[in-house]
């Protein structure tokens, strides 16, 4: 096995998050943009910490890129670690509004995943 498949396995078995439904992965796997994107690079999972400077997509940008809707990448980045929630949960009588901005390299660990 090489050093990028175990660095990888590594990375995900380090991040436990809820799985998103099968249809959604089915119909995202099928998705030509979702499998031409980006490839996670060596140099990706050797940086450990996420940079500010780093490229924060939002999840309408994913979406386009991977050619599904913006609530299947809410689906999907909803619990996943690393990515920014900006805004308040719901009060008792009051809705609650949350602003996703999802780091390069979350999202490049969620494509890895979710390829396999």
């Amino acid at each position: 096995m090489g050093r990028t498949a175990s660095l990888v396995r590594m990375v995900v078995s380090e991040h436990i998050v809820r799985t998103p439904s099968a249809s959604l992965l089915r119909r995202l796997r099928r998705s030509p943009r979702f499998i031409k994107w980006g490839k996670l690079t060596l140099a990706d999972l050797e940086q450990s910490a996420v940079s500010v400077a780093e490229k924060h997509y939002t999840p309408q940008e994913l979406a386009e890129a991977w050619g599904v809707s913006a609530e299947s990448v809410r689906q999907i980045f909803r619990e996943e670690p690393g990515v920014l929630k900006i805004g308040k949960t719901g009060a008792k009588y009051k809705r609650g509004y949350v602003t996703l901005r999802i780091p390069e390299s979350v999202a490049e660990r969620v494509h890895t995943r979710l390829s396999a």
